[in-house]
């Protein structure tokens, strides 16, 4: 065997072993890059949500986080703090929903949904907030309104209070 033919051969067994090898290690990396992108989007979710929770207890009179108690009387100013502080909630689901919730999710797409979808569940339990829904959903995505209204519906059901 000459010099030329063993650089053949060896040009043959990179081609045959070498490229697969390069192709398979490119897709783990691609996967890798692609759920730690989407760790990174859930973790800017979820430090919007723990701000948006502060401003809930910046205007604890407003009683957003107590349950099993009926609503107090609110002032009209009450009343608009309340409001925007659901405008605020609202805004930040409807981007958790477009950042992160896909028909077919994978096993780790599925488990940083589940948080956002309990988190909508908890807030649909207040008849305050569902009854706002309507104005709230005004002109947001309408596959997110539609989403958020079946979840408002199955625990208005969940809760038997209107």
């Amino acid at each position: 065997m000459n010099w030329l033919e063993i650089l053949e051969a060896l040009s043959y067994a990179v081609t045959v072993i070498g490229l697969p090898f390069a192709i398979v290690a490119y897709l783990i990396e691609r996967r890798k890059e692609r759920m730690n992108d989407d760790e990174e989007v859930y973790l800017q979710l979820a430090d919007d949500y723990e701000k948006f929770l502060k401003l809930v207890l910046d205007h604890a009179d407003l009683r957003l986080m107590t349950t099993g108690v009926t609503a107090p009387q609110l002032t009209e100013e009450q009343i608009e703090r309340r409001n925007v502080l659901f405008e605020i909630l609202i805004a930040l689901f409807e981007r958790a929903y477009i950042l992160v919730y896909e028909e077919d999710m994978s096993r780790q797409a599925s488990r940083l949904w589940q948080t956002w979808e309990d988190y909508m569940r908890v807030w649909c339990r207040r008849a305050d907030f569902r009854g706002m829904l309507p104005k709230l959903l005004e002109g947001e995505d309408p596959d997110f309104a539609r989403h958020i209204t079946r979840i408002a519906a199955e625990e208005k059901r969940q809760t038997g209070v209107a």
